[in-house]
């Protein structure tokens, strides 16, 4: 059974940090591209970062540059966001995902992903 279980959201002020963490059970993690996600109401979801299996390519949203580190530890299958000067448009629902592939880069399509967290809240208010 594959459970990724995503965590760390919380409210925090504009300019402010915060670190999201997923627990990866059920596959063989070093397997997979992963990537974290995100969706406010009324909008598509959108790729924030996503990372190779190795974790040798990144790719991160424009809006993210410089702010945001994707990082992975396939020894403990987790993955982790570390967020930085924090902004009220960064406030969404962050999801994390895997993607079978043992390619050089990664996704930034949903539909490339397998599998799903249940998503942590962000808010950032101004």
């Amino acid at each position: 059974h594959v459970q990724l279980v995503d965590s760390g959201g919380d409210l925090v002020q504009s300019g402010g940090s915060l670190r999201l963490s997923c627990m990866v059970s059920g596959l063989a993690f070093e397997d997979y591209g992963a990537a974290w996600f995100r969706q406010s109401p009324g909008k598509e979801r959108e790729a924030v970062a996503c990372l190779s299996w190795s974790g040798a390519f990144t790719e991160y949203l424009d809006s993210v540059k410089g702010r945001f580190t994707i990082s992975r530890d396939n020894a403990k299958s987790t993955l982790t966001l570390q967020m930085n000067s924090l902004r009220p448009e960064d406030t969404a629902m962050y999801y994390c995902a895997a993607s079978p592939s043992w390619g050089t880069e990664c996704f930034t399509d949903p539909n490339e992903y397998d599998y799903w967290g249940q998503g942590t809240q962000v808010t950032v208010s101004s």
